[in-house]
C-alpha cells in the first residue's frame, strides 16, 4: 500500500515526535504554535518529577544559533537567566600554572553554560503549554511501517506493545535514533556511524560554603593532557560539572580506561595528571567507578526524509561529538530553518507541501552539519593536544590583533562559529584560510605585536574577503 500526499490542513495534522529531549521538545512548541496536534512519545520517565541518573550529560553551551531558536520560541530570557557567561578558556597545566584565552573579540562575546537537564525540563513544560502537546513517557518506539506511517511502540512500564498511526512523524530521538535505523534500512537510504575511540567521564566540583565558585566562573576550564583532557563549565548553583575524555585503550602508553579498574589506579591517575583538581572534585574515585562511561558517536545519513511523512532533526540525523560546543545549537539552528520553512511553505488554506519543505530542509542543512561534524573533531585535538603550546597561543593572540585591527574583515574560525550566523560550511572553508593567513603572519615574530599589519590587509582581503563575502561585517553590524 502507498499513502496518499498528505493535504491536512496543519490544525487537522497530527504530528508525532519521536523524544523529548531538547531537539523535540522545543520542535513541539513550534509546531503547536502552528496549530497542528503533536504526540510526544519518549522512552524515558518524565525527568521533572522522577530521579533521572546521572552520570552522561556533557554542560551545554549555548551560543548564538542557538539563542536564535530560543528567541524566536519566546524563551531566551528564561533559559539565560540560570545560565552563566563564559568568557573564555582557562588552561590548567600540570604544574598548576593557568592561561587565559579569551572567546570573542570584545566582552560582548561570550558562551552561556546551561544545565543540559534543567534546559530540557523547562523545554518540556514550555511544549505542554505551546498548543495541543501531550508527552507520554516510558514509551519506546521499536518499529515504523512506512506504507502506513504506523509507529510500533511498547510500554517500558508493563512492557504492553500497541500501534498507532500519525500524518507525520518527525524523529528527534538523538544520536541512536531508532526512527533513523528503521527508516535507512527500510528506505535503503546510505548511514554512517563512526565511534570515536574515546569515552567520557562526569565529575563534580561542588560549591564552596555559601554557594561560592571553588575556580574562576565566568570560563570554560581546560586541563589538557595532550591525548586526554578534563573540561569543567560553571553551573547557576557553584558547582562545576566536569567532564573527563579518555581513550579506552593505550595510545602509546598513554592513561586509558582500561588501565583504570580499581580505586587506587583511578586515585593515582589524578593526583599526577591532574594535581590542582584533584582536592576539589566531590568524591573522584567512587564518582568514576558510579557514573557510567559515555560514548560519543559522529552520524551521517542522507536523505534525512522519507517521503513527505518521515523526518529525522537534530541528533538523529547528525549527531557530533561535544568538542565545538555546537551539538545543541546546531540542533536549534535546524529548527530556526524549519520553522522559517513553514512560514515559506504554508499555503493561504493552510495546507502546504511537506515533501519539498523536507527537501529544502536536507539541502540547506546538510552541507551545513557535515561541516560542523569535521570541525568538531579537529576542535577535539585542539583542546586535547593544542591549548597549551606556546605556538599555538601566539596564533591564538595573533588572531586577536587582526580582530581589533580590522573588525569588519576578519574573525576567527572560533568567533565565526560561535559568535555568527555564518552557515557552518562556509566557516569551515574560511578556517583553512584563516590559519594559513595567521601561520604566515606569524612566521618569525615573538609576540603578536610584532604582526606586519600592512601585509596581514593584503592577505584578508585576497584569501578571505573572498570566502566570507562582508559577513563579518552584517554580523557585526547586526550584534
Amino acid at each position: 500500500m502507498s499513502l496518499k500526499k498528505l493535504t491536512n490542513r496543519l490544525s487537522d495534522t497530527h504530528v508525532c515526535v519521536v523524544g523529548a529531549g531538547l531537539t523535540g521538545s522545543l520542535l513541539a512548541v513550534f509546531l503547536a504554535r502552528r496549530g497542528m496536534k503533536v504526540t510526544m512519545l519518549e522512552r524515558r520517565p518524565d525527568m521533572r518529577v522522577a530521579d533521572i541518573s546521572a552520570g552522561r550529560s556533557i554542560n551545554l553551551n549555548i551560543t548564538r544559533r542557538g539563542l536564535r531558536a530560543l528567541q524566536k520560541a519566546g524563551l531566551e530570557a528564561t533559559i539565560l537567566k540560570d545560565s552563566v557567561p563564559m568568557m573564555g578558556r582557562l588552561m590548567h597545566s600540570r604544574n598548576g600554572e593557568t592561561t587565559y584565552q579569551p572567546y570573542g573579540r570584545d566582552d560582548s562575546e561570550y558562551g552561556n553554560s546551561v544545565s543540559r537537564g534543567e534546559l530540557n525540563k523547562t523545554l518540556m513544560t514550555a511544549a505542554e503549554k505551546a498548543g495541543a502537546v501531550t508527552i507520554r513517557f516510558n514509551q519506546r518506539v521499536t518499529n515504523i511501517d512506512l506504507d502506513t506511517n504506523t509507529l510500533s511502540i511498547q510500554n517500558e512500564v508493563d512492557k504492553t506493545a500497541y500501534e498507532e498511526t500519525f500524518d507525520l512523524i518527525i524523529g528527534t530521538d538523538g544520536s541512536a535514533s531508532q526512527i533513523r535505523e528503521t527508516m535507512t534500512k527500510k528506505a535503503d537510504y546510505p548511514c554512517k556511524q563512526d565511534l570515536l575511540n574515546y569515552g567520557y567521564k562526569e565529575l563534580t566540583i561542588l560549591p564552596l560554603e555559601g554557594g561560592q565558585f571553588a575556580m574562576e566562573k565566568n570560563v570554560l576550564h581546560i586541563w589538557p593532557r595532550g591525548l586526554y583532557m578534563i573540561i569543567a563549565l560553571p553551573n547557576f548553583d557553584g558547582s562545576f560539572t566536569c567532564t573527563l575524555f579518555l581513550p579506552y585503550e593505550s595510545i602509546n602508553g598513554s592513561p586509558c580506561f582500561e588501565k583504570l579498574k580499581t580505586e587506587e589506579a583511578v586515585s593515582q591517575f589524578f593526583k599526577t595528571d591532574f594535581q590542582d583538581a584533584y582536592g576539589m572534585f566531590d568524591k573522584p574515585e567512587e564518582t568514576f567507578f558510579h557514573n557510567p562511561t559515555g560514548s560519543m558517536v559522529t552520524v551521517t545519513t542522507q536523505p534525512w526524509h522519507y517521503k513527505d511523512r518521515v523526518l529525522l532533526v537534530g541528533d538523529a540525523a547528525h549527531a557530533i561529538v561535544p568538542f565545538f560546543g555546537q551539538g545543541a545549537n546546531c540542533a536549534f539552528e535546524d529548527l530556526t530553518v524549519f520553522e522559517d520553512l513553514l512560514s515559506k511553505y504554508v499555503q493561504p488554506d493552510d495546507v502546504l507541501d511537506w515533501e519539498a519543505l523536507f527537501l529544502e530542509f536536507d539541502e540547506l542543512r546538510k552541507p551545513n552539519a557535515d561541516a560542523i561534524a569535521q570541525m568538531a573533531i579537529e576542535n577535539f585535538i585542539e583542546m586535547r593536544d593544542k591549548v597549551g603550546q606556546p605556538e599555538f597561543l601566539l596564533q591564538k593572540a595573533a588572531e586577536k590583533v587582526l580582530e581589533k585591527n580590522f573588525p569588519n574583515e576578519f574573525a576567527s574560525r572560533y568567533s565565526l562559529v560561535t559568535f555568527t550566523h555564518t552557515p557552518y560550511s562556509v566557516c569551515r572553508d574560511a578556517g583553512v584560510v584563516i590559519d594559513e593567513i595567521v601561520c604566515e603572519l606569524c612566521k618569525g615574530i615573538k609576540s603578536a605585536d610584532e604582526i606586519d599589519l600592512v601585509k596581514a590587509e593584503q592577505l584578508i582581503k585576497s584569501k578571505l574577503s573572498p570566502i566570507l563575502k562582508g559577513r563579518v561585517k552584517d554580523e557585526v553590524l547586526s550584534s
